[in-house]
């Protein structure tokens, strides 16, 4: 199995910074794509950002510029480094990883985090 860990979260003012964390551990042989996904109440999950095992990215227009998106492939995390935050930005962030679990096994395998809350407010 395979376990994504979330960290970083908290309560930030209206132009402050945070930074979110995402360690992934278990039967990994390699990792694909790590992204991070938010969602509000009542609403779907979003993309914010993700990023290949290339270091191609992408991100969502609203996100851009603000966010930034990094990976460590040693240690199979994956950072969120979110600048100029809104309260518009409050949501739960969560982790998304495809990857293959052996190498006998090519099938991708998709997995989430547990969620992170990120509460922008004065």
């Amino acid at each position: 199995q395979v376990q994504l860990v979330e960290s970083g979260g908290g309560l930030v003012q209206p132009g402050g910074s945070l930074r979110l964390s995402c360690a992934a551990s278990g039967s990994i042989f390699r990792i694909n794509v790590m992204g991070w996904y938010r969602q509000g109440p009542g609403m779907q999950r979003e993309l914010v950002a993700t990023i290949t095992r290339g270091g191609v990215t992408n991100y969502a227009d609203s996100m851009r510029g603000r966010f930034t998106i990094s990976s460590d492939h040693a240690k199979n995390t994956v950072y969120l480094q979110m600048s100029s935050l809104k309260p518009e930005d409050t949501d739960v962030y969560y982790c998304k990883s495809v990857l293959q679990r052996s190498p006998g096994d090519v099938r991708q395998y998709s997995y989430w985090g547990q969620g992170t809350q990120v509460t922008v407010s004065s």
